[in-house]
């Protein structure tokens, strides 16, 4: 038999030795912490059983739950099991035009909403999660915990638009350095897209590494202002206001390298669409195997000990008639 929490027995002995102190100092120590109306009321002598042995009750059931708390099991070795599910990469644009309000509330905003739903889709799958502008950062490491992805998807808000130009071969190669011991490699972007010349050299580069792209594009063909951080429209240089479109050229490249992509939509079957391709697509892959122990089980046998003899000394505690005079030390009467 071995602990699962050890440490327990370390962190609750300090206070067992206190315990055990405390119940076997006499009344004259127990005075001194004590108010004397209380020790009276604790140390009344028609008790069922004996106080020292109320007090080992106590002392026991307290070290028996320090024993469930340190959870006492069986091992019966590891063993092997298929975990079924994919892994992919999710790439968040936090690109200046994703500030454009030509989707409700923003781009970036709904691009986030959309990568919620992509999540929620895909319970079983690990998945991370990296923004891309100008430089691509990690921001969760893959993980099935859809949980921490939203909660960290969450934290992106416009204090992180770059109003630096996208850089899209910084992107595919930082996805490649995360996808290089992936199988198959999975890229899921969530952008308003690039032109053609700005995707010439990330499409070489998800072709070379064999990564399998797929799109979910945001925004509109008839465009938008782009913001700054105060949301005013940028001017150009003649004096007129800079307007950001959707560009799908993003989704082309993804179709002409075997994936996918959606325009997103106010509903749900964009992302319920591209998961299906998604999972049609790699449904007698695996994500791999996984190692778990097994074990039986034996903290529910101290706990319960634990309080029953509890309820035993409890139960045991003195009773008084409510008609019963006590004394007192100053001679009056209750």
């Amino acid at each position: 038999m071995s602990f699962v929490n050890p440490q327990f027995f370390w962190v609750m002995i300090v206070p067992l030795i206190v315990f055990a102190l405390l119940i076997t100092t006499n009344k004259e120590r127990l005075s001194r912490i004590f108010d004397e109306k209380v020790l009276q009321r604790l140390l009344a002598a028609d008790e069922s059983i004996s106080l020292r042995a109320r007090n080992l009750l106590l002392f026991t059931a307290l070290l028996l739950m320090v024993v469930a708390l340190a959870r006492p099991v069986i091992e019966k070795g590891e063993k092997k099991v298929e975990v079924r599910g994919l892994t992919l990469l999710t790439a968040l644009d936090i690109s200046g035009s994703m500030r454009s309000k030509d989707v409700y509330p923003n781009r970036l905003e709904f691009a986030k909403k959309k990568m919620g739903a992509l999540f929620n889709a895909m319970p079983s799958d690990d998945i991370g999660v990296i923004a891309f502008a100008y430089s691509p950062f990690v921001l969760a490491p893959f993980t099935a915990d859809k949980e921490t992805l939203k909660m960290m998807i969450d934290g992106v808000d416009d204090s992180y638009i770059n109003m630096g130009s996208t850089d899209f071969s910084a992107l595919a190669k930082e996805a490649a350095t995360l996808l290089e011991k992936k199988d198959p490699k999975i890229l899921v972007l969530f952008s308003d897209g690039g032109d053609k010349e700005s995707l010439e050299g990330f499409e070489e580069i998800i072709k070379e590494h064999d990564i399998d792209l797929y799109v979910v594009l945001v925004g509109t063909k008839e465009g938008a202002p782009v913001l700054d951080e105060n949301a005013k429209p940028f001017k150009t240089k003649d004096g007129n206001i800079a307007i950001t479109q959707r560009h799908d050229a993003l989704g082309e490249v993804a179709k002409n390298n075997g994936g996918a992509y959606v325009v997103a939509g106010t509903g749900k079957d964009d992302i319920v669409k591209l998961v299906s391709v998604i999972r049609n697509r790699y449904q007698n892959q695996q994500h791999g195997e996984a190692k778990i122990k097994e074990r039986v089980e034996y903290f529910y046998y101290p706990l319960a000990l634990a309080l029953l003899l509890l309820l035993v000394a409890f139960s045991s505690m003195p009773q008084r008639d409510k008609n019963q005079k006590v004394k007192i030390k100053n001679g009056g009467s209750l």
